[in-house]
């Protein structure tokens, strides 16, 4: 997981998010969630197991788009 910047009071810091999509917005929102990044750490220690999966993408309401 990234780390959240330092630099959380500058202004500037924060010019680029005029330019985010409203999807690259939410995500920059939600991955500095502190409870979303307990479960998707929970997530990747875990097994694989496709229910745990499912259970994350319910909370979080994510989709994952299908690879071809």
């Amino acid at each position: 997981m990234g780390t959240i910047p330092s630099n959380w009071r500058n202004p500037e810091a924060y010019d680029y998010l005029d330019g985010l999509a409203a999807p690259d917005l939410a995500w920059e929102f939600l991955r500095r969630n502190p409870d979303y990044r307990r479960d998707y750490a929970a997530l990747m220690a875990g097994d694989g197991d496709p229910a745990a999966a499912a259970a994350f993408r319910a909370r979080w309401g994510l989709m994952f788009p299908c690879r071809s």
